[in-house]
């Protein structure tokens, strides 16, 4: 085994204050007024006492987060193929642009005219993401795909409400197979979860969802390609029995990687979409966040001159051809209600911006088309060459963007579950997959490669898989140890989603009772 992961034992910052200044905010002071000029804080806004920061040096800030970083993974040192997230390569140069230093200070009410650039790229990009999507128009505005989940719910619950139908629909439809803020946002929005289960073709099923069909219904969120990796073989027909009992048809835009210019939600058939630009446009995750949940919608009528445009929770950026300025149009009393201020999180969004206009037409189109390769490569390799894993619900099945395998075979045969496989992953210096999601799936392990991996690193990932699997078998019980490579070793579980052991605030307060000062100021 070569690989072995840096394991410094470092501190919090906190416990590393000295009282050594890297930084003085008179210089930063300085370079807010070159920029806004001389602005006043008013003194009931001021401070009454410095901020409580560490105070280090600047190399040694510039150490101490370069040692944390050598002790983590992310998708700069490989792949990071987390089944359902889309965890694919950051362009440096969408980067530079998303956090370009003229934008760090706008304030969200500036007034429009001052940001005809800004505005004009989220105006394109409102524009690209509708044709995309094969909606009519977009709203930018909410900060994830939770977010943009909700959006979509609250859209559903206005347009019935509107209709004056809102007592009469108490219900949305959610496959088994799909991801669990989808029946979440529906409770949350005040309706009745109904849950579908999934065929033995991978498919929803069908004859089920007729079944629950009803004047009750409300509309039906669903996510294709799904959660499997499958593309809904019914999508028509069920657009069609949703519309027929004036339901709305809901796109979760999770899995777009996998049809990326290959096919259209609006043309099958949908009503709302909503897109994670974390995920299909490449913007960063988590630390790099936060996301970005565009929601789309076709412009269809809902009552007296009233479409579904107008229901938007949010903000569009509109072209003035008067005024020949781009302006920020905000929602009317017939909106589902502003999910929240501003027109978006513009880093992620910008970003986003840079990769459609990087790749143009053609090279969005090949990168669904790479990412479905690589991951029918990575099934026809596994399933050719080992016998501890497999693949359900229509296992002859091309998968899209994303492969569900089972480790139930290497469980019966070995004991050693998805979860050891997991941990086995990451001492062959690679990121797992996600575990036990779909819960539909026994020992699921949930591969998405995405367009950014090599055949070579595909090969490799597989080649590990293999060695786990023939590890299984010669000695389970080492396997049951992993990871010993990382620098964070297995953890109790149990322990570690507990909140009084993961939290900064609860480690410095112990810190303090045990008598360490740490230095505040």
């Amino acid at each position: 085994m070569t690989f072995r992961q840096a394991a410094w034992d470092e501190p919090l910052i906190y416990e590393l204050s000295e009282g050594r200044r890297g930084l003085t905010f008179n210089g930063m002071n300085r370079r807010f007024k070159e920029i806004l000029g001389d602005v006043r804080v008013p003194e009931e806004l001021r401070r009454s006492s410095e901020p409580q920061l560490p105070e280090l040096s600047e190399v040694e800030v510039v150490r101490h987060f370069t040692r944390l970083s050598e002790s983590s993974y992310g998708v700069d040192n490989g792949p990071v193929p987390l089944g359902s997230c889309t965890m694919k390569y950051n362009p440096k140069e969408a980067l530079r642009v998303a956090f370009d230093e003229s934008l760090q200070l706008l304030h969200p009410l500036i007034p429009d005219e001052y940001v005809q650039g800004l505005l004009e790229a989220l105006y394109r990009l409102q524009e690209w993401l509708a044709s995309i999507t094969g909606m009519d128009i977009c709203t930018l505005a909410p900060a994830a795909g939770a977010q943009g989940e909700f959006s979509g719910v609250a859209i559903i619950h206005r347009y019935h409400e509107l209709k004056g139908q809102r007592q009469l629909k108490t219900e949305i439809i959610v496959p088994d197979s799909a991801h669990g803020t989808n029946p979440a946002s529906a409770a949350m929005g005040g309706f009745k979860v109904v849950e579908i289960p999934t065929a033995e073709d991978g498919n929803m099923d069908y004859e089920a969802f007729r079944a629950a069909l009803s004047e009750r219904t409300a509309g039906l969120m669903l996510t294709n390609p799904s959660t499997l990796g499958l593309f809904e073989q019914h999508i028509f027909d069920i657009a069609k029995d949703v519309h027929s009992v004036d339901g709305l048809l809901y796109y979760d835009g999770a899995n777009l990687n996998g049809i990326l210019g290959r096919a259209r939600p609006g043309d099958m058939g949908f009503d709302i979409a909503h897109l994670n630009i974390h995920k299909t446009f490449s913007s960063p995750h988590g630390g790099g966040g936060p996301g970005a949940g565009p929601v789309c919608v076709k412009d269809r009528p809902v009552k007296d001159g009233i479409t579904l445009r107008d229901l938007l929770p949010g903000p569009i950026i509109v072209y003035d051809e008067g005024s020949k300025l781009y302006r920020v149009s905000w929602p009317g009393s017939n909106s589902a209600g502003l999910i929240r201020f501003g027109i978006g999180n513009v880093p992620q969004l910008l970003w986003a911006f840079v990769y459609i206009a990087s790749l143009g037409p053609q090279g969005l189109r090949e990168v669904g088309e790479v990412s479905v390769i690589n991951t029918n490569y990575f099934i026809a390799r596994l399933l050719r060459e080992t016998k501890g894993y497999s693949v359900p619900y229509g296992p002859e099945r091309p998968r899209k963007h994303e492969a569900v395998i089972s480790a139930e075979p290497l469980l019966n045969e070995t004991g050693i579950s998805a979860e050891d496989v997991a941990k086995a992953l990451l001492d062959r210096g690679f990121y797992a997959p996600t575990i036990y999601f779909p819960l539909i799936v026994k020992e699921a392990l949930m591969v998405e490669l995405t367009e950014s991996e090599t055949k070579e690193n595909i090969d490799r990932y597989v080649d590990a898989l293999k060695e786990i699997e023939e590890m299984a078998r010669r000695d389970p019980d080492l396997l049951r140890r992993a990871p010993t490579n990382t620098s964070v070793g297995r953890v109790d579980t149990v322990k570690a989603n507990h909140p009084r052991f993961v939290t900064p605030t609860y480690r410095v307060a112990r810190l303090r009772q045990q008598g360490k000062q740490l230095i505040l100021r």
